[in-house]
């Protein structure tokens, strides 16, 4: 295994150790080339050698007695040919003379239980023999006095004994070491411990030589404590393997092993190991003449004080420029969000664009290129979801056409800065060895595109027919009944198949992208001088888009509802919380046929649509299936004075577009119109699920309750997905847990504090209170409204003069009529739209959800208004112009 393989594959096959060295690759830290030989090769090997291990409680004794024999099999063991072979091919793809062989136990390196230096590791060995024995050694540690003790004191479960192993190329390094990011002994986190020696840190490990040490203060980097010790001897491969035990020559025995250069560039990796893992590491690092080398990083097991309250920062480990922007990814995932529902997203976005790469025939090598920037293409900062921009403009290389593209991207995000020219051409998603592979493999995903594009309506299809089997295999049922485990298995399933489910239909997206942008060439060609609504208008996907159906379903519902003054004057004065539960009663007991009619209706709608809600891909969020009171809230609203607009944009077409420009213009468009319903299709089956995984985290969550694990349910949420996973794979104490829990509750308090700054630029990856104060992040203030006469601009996205009164507000059900006002919206916001007479967005793309929802209904809307809800106050009356993008602040609100 390379780390290509799914995140159950290495949970299940790779142990401990080698899942880190995953991370670690993954993630961008230097870390010397590697092959895992899997947990499956060490039970084929156990069942060779006779091993089996008793699932009846035994003493420690009897256990010992077991393990010996175990031992013994397995140094003993003729190798299985095809393992032997996996181990040639390893030492190959390795590409080394010599190689470290290591172990890699599947209870190793957790957050309680780490086997530190129980397991064995073999350095400098040479050839496929040596290599074979080495295997064989460390498949036997499993077994060994020490590791059994070690089990069996801990109560760790002895049918899990299980062990990869670790092929990576030797170092032959000046110096090595281990670096605690926090000091063990006092558990201060402002500082960080290095310890080292000259030559292989086998030495420092079984202290067979004299070692330095230097504690650096993290904020400054100044020295806090040094020492460098006389070194007699040092640890060295020797020549055809294995190492030994040589003198120091006279004139290094007082060099430092961690130089000024060495201590600056540890001090920066562990800073950034500690960010990206999110608590305190203990480091295993080598230093040669090509750099210095992370060998493995773990969790500092033995800490028992609090962390300090530290913002956690999840960025990209580089040393480069990167653009964070929060576009229109504010739509989905706006304010502070968990660390659930972002490491749960981050990873699956890097899933799906891995899969629509291989969809359109990306090589290997090219693949594996990509493994530096798929897993970081968001960041987050003080809870903040963010694009790493420059990465979404390498994914739309990946497709033909990147020169019209990226400016069609551009618009679709609404970045509010086009990236520079020089910059956007120099950004590719891979490099190849030469023009001609280049021009071979965009040869293979060109045809692979131009497929895609003929053939749209039967991969839609096709995947309806999959989604449906998803569906009916995983199920959109009552999970009341369900168990933890039984839903974390079923979440790690469904967790691993979405990639190849949703990848390869990104393809829609680039194809939007390129057949937008070519329609946009042609209005511009054929209609000189149109106004801009009516770009963004002719994209609008068809009028049978089931993305409007909510709101229509909705409207008519409140209809209904007018119609009848009992059920009118009930749902005016019933409290949203409740009115669920006392409809349900009034429908069961009164025999009225109009409040039966009601409740099903709203049965109706919630099975339809129940996973659309206000931040619905918030995990943390809870969907109208589990918390009905929105659809009351949005009741509530008066449709008093909205008047439905024409088809603005056929009539615009019908006066200025006609004979054979007209029939070229609409056959692009015909395409463009379908390709886009058939996204937003895509966008509400992402929805429904993503509510699968939203009721399974429920599940998991009330059983953690109930067990004691965390104190209340909704703490989960507070968890990465990793830290869930662990838990319920007994990696994680539910003291660890807490602690973790208790230290992001309060920097959730102190995020909501803060103002996130729309876009901001980082360079480097240390992510310093100071940079990003400085790149704009500052306290919350009260802004200053802007007085009667101010006049504000956007991006006109739908056609209409509407005057009126202005609603500002965070959430939809806090809307009830008039011109809605927005910081931003997502598309459980389209609900309330029918009872809109305006919509003015600060934060959104006229190709954003809820701005194609609104041309489709024909309210008029401007979006991409700075300071927008700064300005506008509630009651305010504003004029609104959505065809030229103009907002004019007529009157003050009144008393």
């Amino acid at each position: 295994m390379t780390g290509q393989e799914s995140d159950e594959q290495l949970r299940l096959l790779a142990g401990g150790k080698a899942r880190n060295l995953c991370d670690l690759t993954a993630a961008g830290f230097p870390v010397p080339r590697w092959v895992i030989l899997g947990i499956d090769a060490f039970e084929t090997a156990c069942a060779a050698a006779g091993v089996t291990i008793s699932q009846a409680p035994l003493s420690l004794a009897e256990r010992l007695t077991e393990a010996a024999f175990a031992e013994t099999a397995l140094c003993e063991l003729s190798m299985p040919a095809e393992i032997r072979d996996a181990i040639a091919a390893a030492i190959d793809y390795v590409g080394a003379e010599t190689v470290a062989v290591r172990s890699s136990g599947r209870q190793e390196d957790g957050d309680r239980d780490s086997f530190a230096g129980l397991f064995d590791t073999f350095l400098n060995v040479a050839g496929l023999d040596a290599t074979e024995d080495a295997v064989r050694r460390c498949w036997a540690s499993a077994f060994s006095r020490r590791a059994t003790q070690y089990r069996h004191v801990r109560g760790l479960d002895f049918r899990d004994v299980a062990l990869a192993v670790v092929i990576q190329r030797s170092l032959t390094p000046q110096s090595s070491g281990v670096m605690f990011t926090v000091d063990p002994l006092t558990g201060s986190t402002d500082r960080l411990v290095i310890n080292g020696v000259l030559g292989l840190g086998e030495g420092l490990v079984s202290g067979a030589v004299d070692s330095d040490s230097v504690s650096i203060e993290k904020e400054t980097g100044r020295i806090l404590d040094e020492v460098v010790s006389a070194k007699s001897e040092m640890m060295v491969g020797t020549t055809g393997g294995g190492v030994a035990t040589v003198g120091v020559p006279v004139e290094r025995r007082r060099e430092a092993s961690v130089g000024p250069a060495l201590r600056a560039t540890l001090l920066d990796l562990g800073i950034r190991l500690e960010q990206y893992f999110g608590c305190p590491q203990d480091v295993e690092w080598a230093c040669d003449d090509i750099g210095t080398w992370i060998l493995q990083s773990r969790p500092v097991t033995t800490l028992d004080r609090e962390f300090g309250l530290t913002a956690e920062h999840f960025g990209e480990v580089t040393d480069g420029v990167r653009i964070w922007d929060n576009s229109n990814i504010i739509e989905s995932f706006a304010g502070v969000t968990s660390p659930l529902t972002f490491t749960t997203a981050r990873k699956l976005y890097g899933d799906v664009y891995r899969a629509y790469a291989r969809s359109l025939k990306a090589p290997p090598a090219q693949l594996e290129q990509m493994e530096s920037w798929l897993p970081v293409m968001l960041g987050q900062f003080h809870g903040h979801v963010y694009y790493n921009l420059l990465h979404w403009y390498r994914m739309v290389g990946i497709a033909p056409g990147y020169p019209l593209n990226r400016r069609v991207l551009e618009v679709a995000l609404g970045v509010s800065e086009p990236l520079d020219r020089a910059t956007a051409t120099q950004l590719r998603p891979f490099t190849f060895a030469n023009p001609i592979a280049r021009a071979v493999s965009r040869g293979r995903t060109t045809i692979a595109y131009l497929r895609s594009i003929r053939s749209v309506d039967a991969m839609i299809d096709d995947f309806d027919e999959t989604f449906i089997d998803f569906i009916d295999r995983h199920g959109l049922m009552d999970v009341s009944a369900m168990d933890g485990p039984s839903a974390y298995r079923m979440f790690r399933q469904i967790y691993d198949e979405v990639a190849d489910l949703w990848g390869p239909m990104m393809v829609l997206d680039a194809m939007l992208l390129t057949m937008v942008g070519s329609l946009a060439v042609l209005t511009k060609v054929f209609l000189r001088g149109a106004p801009e609504w009516v770009q963004f208008a002719v994209v609008n996907p068809e009028p049978d888009v089931i993305s409007v159906e909510p709101a229509r379903e909705l409207a008519g519902i409140a209809a209904f509802v007018a119609e009848h003054p009992e059920l009118d004057a009930f749902i005016a004065s019933a409290e949203p919380s409740t009115a669920y539960a006392h409809l349900t009663e009034c429908a069961d007991d009164s025999g009225s046929p109009i409040w039966q009619e009601l409740h099903s209706k709203i049965e109706k709608y919630i099975d339809r649509f129940g996973y659309r809600c206000l931040d619905e891909l918030k995990l943390e969020t809870p969907d109208l299936r589990e918390d009905p009171a929105g659809i009351f809230h949005l009741l509530r609203m008066d449709t008093a004075g909205r008047e439905h607009a024409g088809n603005s944009v056929e009539d615009y077409l019908d006066t200025h577009l006609r004979g054979w420009r007209r029939k070229v213009f609409d056959a692009l468009r015909r395409k463009v119109r379908r390709a886009a319903t058939h996204r937003e299709h895509l966008r509400f089956c992402r929805t429904q699920g993503f509510g699968i995984l939203k009721s399974l985290v429920g599940v998991m969550a009330r059983e953690l309750e109930h067990r004691g694990t965390i104190h209340h349910r909704s703490d989960v949420f507070l968890l990465r997905i990793d830290e869930l996973f662990d838990l319920h794979e007994g990696t994680m104490t539910a003291a660890a847990a807490q602690s973790v829990i208790r230290h992001r509750k309060l920097l959730q308090e102190s995020y909501s504090r803060l103002s996130a700054p729309a876009r901001f630029t980082t360079t480097g990856s240390d992510y310093s209170e100071r940079e990003l104060a400085q790149a704009g992040w500052r306290p919350a203030e009260e802004s200053a409204h802007a007085s009667a006469g101010t006049v504000l601009t956007g991006t006109p996205s739908s056609p209409g003069v509407v005057t009126g009164r202005a609603v500002v507000v965070e959430k939809p059900q806090d809307f009830s009529s008039g011109i809605l006002v927005a910081y931003r919206t997502d598309p459980g916001w389209a609900s309330a739209l029918p009872f809109a007479s305006a919509l003015l967005i600060e934060r959104a793309s006229p190709l954003t959800h809820v701005a194609i929802i609104a041309r489709e209904l024909g309210v008029p809307t401007v979006v991409q208004i700075d300071g927008l809800t700064d300005a506008v106050r509630t009651g305010m009356t504003v004029s609104v112009d959505g065809a030229t993008g103009r907002v004019v602040l007529v009157e003050e609100p009144g008393p």
